[in-house]
């Protein structure tokens, strides 16, 4: 076969593909609004006193004669409709959208409709059951977008306490965090798919890390390429190791993770600086930005950080991390606390 006409045949197949993918995003757009204009009949007749759980029933049933074996119209799938449509018409979802976006009422109804067609109905049953507040849910929405999370991946954000942790990095304004991006990093990070022997090394969970490569990548997330681990640096006569080093495609950087199994000393950062010096003379591009550094302890004196982090100009972070999951309330009452010691420090 010629070349010439694999590039031709390569060419009808990405239409088709792409033919495919515009036809399902239709019929999922289609299928979440038929689901939300469900909702809303159902919440307004039963709110309103119309109809009571025997009617909601009663509907099911007669759904199930008119379309047989058409799932998702049982009584238990219609509340859900209408626990959707409520979520997202309630005034303390809307209002601070409407605040935020300078819209009328109608208009940010229709933007809130417009997104939420663009994830699937089971990426809506897991953030409705899982998330409480409308930031939240409306942090998974854009995950879910943006990332493109397969349901797995959505599952494994919410069980992790991704938006907890997100806003807790973001919210330690500090030199901690001042020379990175907002809301890429998290602080801590949780690692429960490690299967880590007691009394590990730094070698151990380096290992474990490039054995449980694509939920590390995962958990760190989307945009990162895997450059290697124990990557060489030559500086003078001496060769260095570096732990894991990766390529973000957006941020156009080098960005370096360090191993430690301990709680974060002073003298981590020394190291980190060199490495992502040397990184940035001997390895990064011309058109690159300059790499970023990620120390990943066994716990911080977040006091002792503020200061060592005081006159650093790198781009760097000292996170945590956790090789099992945190519940979700101990991340609220830790973000709670910050919130409020922030404000005491304005005040």
């Amino acid at each position: 076969m010629k070349q010439i006409e694999v590039n031709d045949f390569n060419q009808i197949v990405l239409l088709i593909e792409e033919a495919k993918n515009r036809a399902y995003q239709k019929v999922n757009e289609e299928l979440v609004l038929l689901y939300f204009n469900v909702g809303k009949i159902v919440s307004l007749k039963v709110d309103s006193g119309v109809w009571g759980d025997n009617t909601v029933e009663t509907l099911a049933n007669f759904i199930e004669t008119r379309y047989a074996g058409l799932k998702g119209f049982n009584r238990r799938g219609l509340y859900r409709m209408k626990q959707f449509y409520e979520t997202y018409t309630a005034p303390e979802f809307m209002s601070p959208l409407v605040t935020q976006m300078e819209k009328s009422e109608s208009e940010m109804l229709q933007f809130v409709t417009t997104l939420v067609t663009r994830i699937s109905w089971t990426h809506h049953l897991l953030i409705l059951s899982k998330t409480k507040t409308p930031e939240e849910k409306l942090f998974y929405i854009h995950q879910c977008i943006n990332d493109k999370l397969s349901k797995r991946e959505l599952e494994r954000q919410l069980n992790s306490a991704t938006f907890e942790r997100t806003i807790l990095a973001s919210k330690k304004v500090s030199p901690t965090t001042s020379h990175l991006p907002q809301n890429l990093f998290k602080d801590p990070y949780i690692f429960e798919f490690l299967d880590l022997p007691t009394g590990f090394s730094e070698r151990d969970l380096e290992k474990a890390f490039v054995l449980n490569l694509q939920e590390f990548i995962l958990e760190i997330g989307k945009g990162f390429t895997y450059l290697g681990n124990q990557y060489r640096l030559q500086v003078g006569n001496k060769d260095y190791y570096t732990d894991l080093l990766f390529y973000h495609r957006d941020l156009q950087c080098l960005v370096l993770f360090e191993l430690k199994i301990q709680e974060f000393e002073p003298e981590f950062l020394g190291k980190l600086n060199f490495y992502l010096e040397a990184l940035d003379r001997n390895v990064k591009r011309p058109h690159e930005n300059p790499s970023i550094g990620v120390l990943l302890c066994k716990g911080k004196d977040i006091e002792v950080v503020e200061y060592a982090m005081a006159r650093n100009t790198s781009p760097a972070m000292i996170a945590d991390y956790e090789t099992k999951l945190i519940p979700k309330n101990i991340l609220a009452n830790k973000l709670h606390q910050l919130v409020e010691q922030l404000s005491s420090r304005e005040d």
